[in-house]
């Protein structure tokens, strides 16, 4: 299994304290930089790669730390975290990582995760001899950092932390496994959870999530599917009698920890006209002061977010990969006493700028959410905030918005609004006729958004997916059907 370690410290690794602890297997190991320069991997004399040390991450956002380590660490903030990763390749590595961590936090202070792993002895690492007629191993950015097993179909990385995070590492492992052909796939243990970025972008992608299991076994920690090592990589195992089986551990979840707990899921869509003076951002922003009374703490493009929150510096940023004709992803976090967690992705198109946002914001037992106030930022959103469409879902589910290895209820909708220049592309007359629903007219009578309540609008009742299923219906028969300017995606659930 790969040993990952962190070092928390409150000053910043410099040049020469990084020289130290990269000294902890002596003077004859290699270094080189991968990824770009982002991080530095250290190499046993043959060649084989043992170390991984990522550049230093500036954490400035509260609560943070304790949220990726499900409060196992204390929380000082701000505080820089360096990712030290060991590999499988030679029995020395995981000693050499906790020495290279051990030494950071010796000088700087501060601690490691997991506690106690930090050593700060020399640890002398082995030359291996090649096999006859073998090849020396390779080294440098080809070779995919802290990847457990490889083959022509698979990525498969072994990971013990917690709470699994989209941290920079995981999503150039992603992306790497994705360019390749290959599907990336993190095995757990059944207690590790995923942030709702991890979980997003597993589900968007090639890519599984296998929790082993000492009752169940290998299964799908999002589906429940039984899995089998198959043909180079995990897959579904057939049932005798036909069919894919559920694992029993994620079928029957724990009765206690989460019940009463709820999530709120908000899905929406602007676009906004691509000018000089446009900023990114504000529609969020409107959204968490809304429902959670504070803006945003901080965002970033990946965990730990680490940078306060600025809408003028993630518009910069868009602005930048647009240039280069990237889109943008980036996540958002609120403050700790009141979990909420965003990803955004903006895009250029022919329409304009387009962001396309997923916020979750969790409740614990006996909290309600604001649902009464979703008219009312569906109004402003439409009249301030160039929105195209809003879809909004309640969810029975854990309050801390991670995602657990066991069966979750799906989410059940009960609002969607339709911006106004979508209602004027289809038409406001056939935008009001759907069977049973008199959508509230938002905004300019002359150019209204259209705010629709599914099912008892309370997010209880499982029959407002069909009430959604025909509003989709209706509004993708109108007059402009299929314009990049219409309602969008209806029938998604915000990621989850």
């Amino acid at each position: 299994m790969t040993q990952d370690i962190i070092a928390l410290t409150p000053r910043m690794p410099d040049t020469r304290t990084l020289l130290a602890a990269l000294y902890a297997g002596g003077p004859d190991l290699r270094v080189d930089r991968v990824s770009e320069g982002a991080a530095v991997r250290l190499h046993a004399p043959d060649g084989r790669p043992l170390v991984s040390v990522e550049v230093p991450l500036f954490v400035q956002v509260p609560g943070e730390v304790s949220r990726l380590f499900a409060g196992s660490v204390p929380e000082e903030t701000p505080m820089w975290w360096t990712e030290v990763r060991a590999t499988t390749a030679a029995p020395e590595a995981q000693r050499l990582a906790a020495s290279v961590a051990g030494r950071l936090t010796a000088v700087l202070g501060g601690t490691t995760w997991p506690a106690q792993a930090g050593r700060t002895g020399v640890v002398p690492v082995s030359s291996a001899e090649c096999e006859e007629g073998g090849a020396a191993h390779p080294a440098g950015d080809d070779v995919p950092l802290a990847v457990d097993v490889l083959t022509d179909r698979a990525a498969v990385v072994f990971q013990d932390r917690p709470v699994i995070a989209a941290t920079t590492w995981f999503s150039d492992l992603l992306r790497s496994a994705v360019a390749s052909d290959l599907e990336l796939q993190v095995v757990t243990p059944p207690c590790t959870r995923l942030t709702l970025p991890t979980r997003t972008l597993l589900t968007g992608l090639p890519a599984r999530w296998v929790v082993r299991d000492s009752a169940s076994g290998y299964y799908d920690g999002l589906t429940g599917a039984v899995l089998h090592w198959h043909e180079g990589r995990f897959a579904p195992a057939p049932a005798e009698a036909g069919g894919f089986p559920l694992a029993g551990a994620f079928t029957s979840p724990p009765a206690t920890g989460t019940r009463g707990e709820q999530q709120l899921v908000l899905t929406l869509h602007t676009t906004h006209p691509a000018t000089e003076q446009l900023l990114l951002g504000d529609a969020l922003e409107a959204c968490w002061q809304t429902l959670t009374g504070a803006p945003p703490t901080g965002w970033s493009t990946a965990e730990p977010v680490n940078v306060p929150w600025s809408p003028r510096q993630l518009t910069e940023l868009a602005r930048t990969r647009a240039q280069k004709s990237a889109p943008t992803w980036l996540i958002a976090v609120g403050t700790p006493d009141r979990p909420a967690i965003a990803t955004v992705r903006v895009t250029h198109t022919s329409s304009g700028v387009e962001e396309h946002i997923t916020l979750t914001i969790g409740y614990g037992a006996g909290q309600h959410p604001p649902v009464a106030s979703l008219p009312e930022l569906a109004e402003t959103l439409a009249t301030r905030h160039h929105l195209a469409s809003m879809l909004t879902h309640l969810r029975t589910a854990r309050a801390d918005l991670t995602t657990p290895s066991h069966h979750e209820p799906l989410p059940v909708p009960f609002s969607f609004t339709l911006g106004p220049d979508a209602v004027t592309t289809i038409g406001p007359t056939h935008a009001r006729s759907i069977p049973g629903t008199r959508p509230a007219l938002l905004g300019r009578a002359a150019r209204p958004a259209m705010h629709y309540t599914l099912g008892a609008g309370d997010g209880t009742a499982p029959a407002a997916w069909h009430h959604l299923k025909q509003l989709k219906e209706l509004l993708e028969t109108g007059p402009s059907a299929g314009s990049s300017r219409g309602p969008g995606n209806l029938s998604g659930s915000g990621g989850h």
